[in-house]
């Protein structure tokens, strides 16, 4: 029972829509009628500005943090990574939004966060190297979590949850991105102007 409950956690925590909230109490907008129509940061950012994307990026982040630190904080017996996974869904595809979430970045990042801050560190440097290079965030997110991957392959080798979950999240990354993956082949995709 204990842990269907830290597991329902999971997904309802990943199911806060932060984009939703800071742009409809703050704003008076709903951010999923403008930009890309995602409730992540990146469209925050776009839609709303730098103080919202940054506070929405946060909040997500923790969302993966919190959710993989449930199974320490209700004594469960459930692997935090798994726990990360369930809130990332939560964020894709999130109860309290009709289901129509972010593209499941951050709230990885969070998971990773929560599960070894070294490896997150990591894959924050690899992203704003990338962003820096190729100004798309998209491309970023994406190159971030494949090298995460690589990474935990060659260098965890015996911690196959934490492998497995990071191949769901690459996975999970790449296929929220197919549409920004075509528009940066055709060379439409937005890119970030303050780097």
């Amino acid at each position: 029972m204990l842990t269907f409950i830290t597991i329902l956690s999971a997904y309802l925590i990943g199911s806060i829509p932060s984009g939703l909230i800071i742009g409809k109490t703050f704003y008076n907008i709903d951010i999923r009628e403008h930009g890309s129509k995602n409730l992540g940061g990146t469209n925050t950012f776009r839609t709303l500005g730098v103080k919202a994307g940054l506070t929405v990026t946060i909040m997500d982040i923790l969302k993966g943090t919190l959710a993989t630190s449930l199974p320490f904080l209700l004594g469960a017996d459930v692997n935090e990574m798994l726990v990360g996974v369930i809130a990332v869904i939560g964020h894709m595809f999130p109860i309290f939004a009709n289901f129509r979430g972010g593209k499941a970045v951050a709230t990885s990042a969070g998971v990773i966060l929560g599960y070894e801050p070294l490896f997150f560190v990591i894959a924050v440097i690899i992203f704003f190297i990338s962003l820096y290079i190729s100004k798309y965030v998209s491309l970023s997110s994406m190159i971030a979590s494949l090298l995460a991957f690589i990474y935990s392959l060659v260098f965890h080798t015996d911690d196959w949850p934490l492998i497995t979950v990071i191949g769901l999240f690459t996975i999970f990354i790449f296929y929220r991105h197919r549409a920004n993956i075509k528009r940066i082949i055709d060379k439409t995709e937005p890119k970030v102007k303050w780097l």
